[in-house]
């Protein structure tokens, strides 16, 4: 059994994620994976589970966020 990285639970069923750059993980669920890896909004601070926004060096989980914090011409990809 593998054990994850992010609750410790040994699971017979674990996962291995392995991301651009080479750098992996080991997790029992996707909820876990993506508290791990998924990138964090920039504004409300919640989790990136989607195509997000890209404005400057920062992550945005919508265009709504992305302009609260001083980004134009930013649109949701949909």
């Amino acid at each position: 059994m593998a054990t994850c990285d992010v609750c410790g639970n040994d699971y017979d069923k674990a996962m291995e994620i392995t991301v651009a750059g080479g750098s992996s993980g080991t997790f029992d669920s996707f909820e876990c994976a993506i508290h791990a890896l998924a990138p964090t909004c920039a504004h409300c601070g919640c989790k990136i589970i989607g195509h997000g926004v890209e404005a400057g060096d920062s992550m945005y989980c919508c265009a709504h966020c992305a302009s609260h914090e001083g980004a134009e011409g930013v649109a949701d990809r949909a």
